[in-house]
Order: C-alpha cells, then sequence, then structure tokens
C-alpha cells in the first residue's frame, strides 16, 4: 500500500465524525467522488458518522444525495477531506475552522496545502480515479453503486479517455474496478450524455457563434439573455465545452459565461497544445495545463485574458510552422 493511501486510512480510523467536501459550481467528477467515499466509509465503518457537503446540482442527482450538517456539535474534532479542489477558497458548504484536521485528495496542480495527508497526483485523470485507488488499495468496502459512480466521474473528467492525462493506470485501475463488482458499465453513459432537447439547440447556438481569430483561438461570451432564451443555466456551457475538441486549426477554446446573480464571468479554458494554466493564473484563475479556468468581476480582465490566449495560440502557431 503506497504511503498517501496508508495516512489517510489512519485518519479516517481516528475520526468519528468525517465531513467530505468538494469545490463550488461542482463537475460530475467531484460530485461522484464525494459521494462514492462517503458511501465506501459508511459502508466499512458503519459506526462513523460521514457527511458529503455542498450545494445540490439536480442534474446530478444520479450520483446521491448531500447531506446537511450542524458543524458547531462537532465541537473541533471531526476531519474534513476535501476533493478535487486546488485551493481552500473554492471549498463548497463548509467552515474549515470547524475541523481538528483537513487534507485534500486531487488530481489538480497543487496550490495550497491543506494537511500532512494531502494526496495530490496531476498525473491522475480524475479525483475518482483516486478514490478507486484509495478504495481498492485500502481494502474498503465497495458495491455496485459506489463502483458507478467512480467509473462515470472517471469517464466524465477524462472526457471518454480521450484527454492526455488518461494512462494505462486509469485503464489498469477501472477495469479492476469493473471486475470487482461486476457493474454494467454500457448502461450508465445515459446518466453523462443524455439532454433535454433546449441543451442540443444551446449546443448548436455555441456552435453558430464561435469567433476564431487567425492565430487559431476560439471564444464565446455568453450573456443571461441567452442562458434564459434556451432555458439553460450557467454551467451548462462548462459542461459543453469538451465537445469542440475537434475543430481543425483550433488549439485553444474559451466559454465565457456571466452570472448575473453573483455579478461574476466564469471562464472555461480548454486547449490541446498551448499551456493554459500559467495565463489563468494571471487572473486568479488555474487548473490543468490544458483544462483551466477563471473567475472574475471584471470585464476589462476578460478581454485582457482572451487577448492573451490568442497570443498564446500565435506563439504555439509559430512554433509548429518553425518545426516543419
Amino acid at each position: 500500500m503506497k504511503q498517501e493511501i496508508r495516512k489517510i486510512i489512519k485518519k479516517i480510523r481516528q475520526y468519528d465524525i468525517i465531513v467530505i467536501a468538494r469545490h463550488t459550481s461542482p463537475d460530475p467528477d467531484a460530485i461522484a467522488s464525494q459521494t462514492a467515499l462517503r458511501d465506501a466509509i459508511k459502508l466499512t465503518f458503519p459506526k462513523k458518522e460521514v457527511y458529503a457537503v455542498g450545494t445540490s446540482v439536480s442534474k446530478f442527482k444520479y450520483y446521491g444525495n448531500l447531506d446537511k450538517v450542524d458543524e458547531t456539535s462537532f465541537k473541533k474534532d471531526a476531519l474534513l477531506i476535501a476533493l478535487d479542489v486546488p485551493n481552500f477558497s473554492r471549498i463548497d458548504g463548509v467552515d474549515k475552522t470547524a475541523f481538528k484536521e483537513i487534507f485534500k485528495i486531487d488530481h489538480h496542480p497543487s496550490e495550497e496545502m491543506f494537511g500532512e495527508c494531502d494526496w495530490v497526483d496531476e498525473t491522475s485523470s480524475s479525483t475518482c480515479q483516486l478514490i478507486i485507488e484509495l478504495v481498492l488499495e485500502s481494502g474498503m468496502k465497495i458495491d455496485r453503486r459506489i463502483a458507478e459512480n467512480l467509473y462515470l466521474g472517471v469517464v466524465s473528467d477524462s472526457d471518454r479517455f480521450l484527454i492526455s492525462y488518461t494512462s494505462s493506470k486509469t485503464f489498469h485501475l477501472v477495469a479492476k474496478l469493473i471486475d470487482k463488482t461486476q457493474i454494467d458499465f454500457t448502461s450508465l453513459y445515459n446518466y453523462l450524455y443524455e439532454r433535454p432537447y433546449e441543451e442540443i439547440k444551446f449546443h448548436g447556438y455555441l456552435s453558430e457563434n464561435l469567433t476564431i481569430t487567425d492565430n487559431g483561438f476560439a471564444y464565446i461570451i455568453i450573456d443571461t439573455n441567452i442562458l434564459k432564451k434556451y432555458n439553460v443555466d450557467t454551467a451548462t456551457p462548462s459542461n459543453m465545452i469538451n465537445d469542440f475538441s475537434n475543430i481543425k486549426n483550433v488549439y485553444v477554446w474559451t466559454f465565457v459565461t456571466f452570472d448575473e446573480k453573483n455579478e461574476i464571468y466564469k471562464v472555461n479554458i480548454r486547449s490541446k497544445g498551448p499551456v493554459i494554466n500559467e495565463t489563468a493564473a494571471m487572473f486568479g484563475g488555474g487548473g490543468h495545463k490544458f483544462a483551466s479556468g477563471v473567475r472574475t468581476h471584471s470585464k476589462e480582465d476578460i478581454d485582457k485574458l482572451l487577448k492573451n490566449l490568442d497570443e498564446d495560440c500565435r506563439k504555439y502557431k509559430e512554433n509548429l510552422q518553425d518545426n516543419l
């Protein structure tokens, strides 16, 4: 058993109250890893109080219900495990001061240390892949529902095993998960890919209205009126951005969505060449080299960010031509 897993299991055994959190505006990997770890701990240690917290998202209800907890009752004798989140500011639904100890399990580049048991693996396709490894190596109990959630989390965050972070280890762990639980994995895909007709029409709007520069940068700014017109929410564009990875001669593509309620721009950035997380970090964002995001209240920042990403594409394109 690897050292990180041994330390994590020791901490899980130590605490009777465990809360599992993840990032705001969750995706399937965040929710699935969260509910799967909660349920695996409860199955293995039935006397422990284990909660998965954060804002519920109706479209992800298949992964299981989230919990409401009274943190004031913990008396600082509880453990917080944060999943799929690189920094404290993006943790959803908890007051970190209520906990005696905190650590994270994540596959994003590390921005902040949470605790001595942090397990960060940037080579992992997803946080769900790390939870599969944790569960299988530690001998924690698992059932079909837990396995289904973990499988869907890996498939979603790896974009059906297409993203470069997918490795032979990804396939090895997924194969072991399927062999152990005998899940019917092909029947699960509708939970990820079936969409209301309004979203299909919105997908068409995105395709029709992308701006593509001469440097191979594609972007679109989506205002609230468009979201209302197609009856979709602010999370919908981020769930569709990987669909645009196959546009020829486009190296970076970006969706900017304005969240009117919170008066904030949410930016999703993807790349199939230029490193983008360094540019995202210049505007308070971050993420992977080829999948990053930014949140800002400033329209001026958005204009600068788009200009910088276009410049990243220009340099990348020039380098490609120089090496021909």
